[in-house]
């Protein structure tokens, strides 16, 4: 079996740069739609200064007079909400956990913890690695990646740590321990890449109290079939971005809606004998393998988390009450992808454990290369300032 002990390396070790999940503050600035966003925007704004306040829903990082920077890349405005006349800045899609796309409004006035050094870094080159926190992980993946700016929600226990896979913008620099892809590279005689340390540890990560377990393999064959497995894993969790192809599952398997689904559905019902998933009450999606419908992250099943998220009732006279009034067409097109990208997920948990085999390049060899530990550096945000971000009130601040 692939040792996994004390002398294995942590995530932690080998992408040493993370950065602590948001903290929203306030549930109203994400939502699954942006045209929900723009309205709940607007109708903050009509309102009267105590009822702005009472919608706002301050906290003690946030009120409305607060004055913070733009997020990095974004132009939403610096002055105190109280006084904010203008539109809603542009919603960005993110990912809310570790498999739903939401929306959210990329405002720092209105985020508790925006964490802008992760806005700073990406771009159309980036990815993000997630570790999932030890108590969450029954039954998902220890790590999954983004392409989205992810939020590291955890719908049980403390969520997990963000690593992005390159420092810089451009996917320049890559967030690993120096000197770690010459000595895998000397180690399996064959280039590795930053993708390719990324991709092994998607599919070969295992979950410790103490972090996420990377063991690496002696086997240079056995690493590059788990590099191989890994790239088909990111492939499918960033449905298809910087260019791939979207998950498809082979004709035949391929889910359909069998009958519309109603205008507000508020249950969601599987059949595993017809493989159906019953939305409401009479619409029907099918062929659903059973492997998506049990997939589940933190204890909970992925795709009622992701239904809920869209029909759990919200405090009424509050802006998370503020939703679409039909069930949009992009949510069924939203929900026959998710249900796609799990099913294909759970194919290859087999080739998974088959990576669990011979021994493992030990932190002790890593040491002893030099390799380990990190310096503080890099454990730090690399300087990306090179060009002008709006402060507070409209000053700028050189980056």
């Amino acid at each position: 079996m692939l040792a996994v002990s004390d002398d294995v390396p942590l995530l932690d070790d080998l992408m040493p740069w993370s950065v602590a999940p948001l903290r929203l503050g306030r549930d109203w600035v994400m939502a699954p739609d942006e045209r929900t966003l723009r309205s709940r925007w607007d109708l903050l704004l009509r309102s009267e200064p105590a009822e702005r306040e009472r919608l706002f829903g301050p906290s003690r990082s946030r009120t409305l007079r607060s004055m913070v920077a733009a997020l990095p890349g974004r132009s939403a405005g610096t002055g105190p909400l109280a006084q904010e006349r203008g539109v809603c800045p542009d919603p960005v899609r993110v990912q809310h956990g570790a498999f739903d796309e939401q929306w959210l409004i990329p405002d720092q006035r209105l985020i508790d913890a925006a964490r802008p050094e992760l806005w700073r870094v990406a771009d159309a080159h980036q990815l993000f690695a997630v570790e999932q926190a030890p108590g969450a992980r029954a039954g998902g993946p220890a790590l999954t990646v983004s392409a989205l700016l992810p939020d590291g929600h955890c719908p049980t226990g403390r969520p997990g740590r963000i690593r992005p896979l390159h420092r810089r913008p451009g996917g320049l620099e890559p967030n690993l321990a120096p000197g770690l892809l010459a000595f895998l590279t000397t180690a399996y005689e064959s280039e590795v890449t930053a993708h390719d340390v990324l991709a092994w540890a998607v599919a070969a990560t295992r979950p410790s109290a103490a972090g996420c377990l990377v063991p690496l393999p002696e086997d240079p064959q056995l690493w590059s079939t788990g590099v191989e497995l890994g790239h088909r894993m990111s492939a499918l969790m960033t449905r298809g971005a910087h260019g791939g192809d979207k998950p498809r599952l082979p004709g035949g398997r391929r889910p359909y809606v069998r009958a519309a689904l109603p205008a507000r559905p508020v249950e969601l019902r599987y059949d595993p004998a017809e493989e159906t998933l019953h939305v409401g009450d009479g619409g029907r999606i099918s062929p659903v393998p059973s492997e998506a419908w049990e997939f589940q992250m933190g204890g909970a099943r992925v795709l009622e988390s992701w239904f809920q998220q869209r029909t759990r009732p919200a405090e009424a006279g509050t802006l998370a009450a503020v939703g679409p009034a039909r069930w949009p067409q992009e949510w069924t097109s939203d929900l026959l992808e998710l249900i796609t990208v799990l099913a294909l997920l759970a194919e290859l948990r087999p080739c998974q454990a088959e990576l669990a085999s011979g021994s493992s390049l030990t932190r002790e060899r890593l040491t002893a290369a030099g390799v380990l530990p990190a310096p503080a550096g890099a454990r730090r945000p690399a300087s990306v300032f090179d060009h002008h971000e709006e402060g507070p009130g409209g000053q700028f601040a050189l980056v």
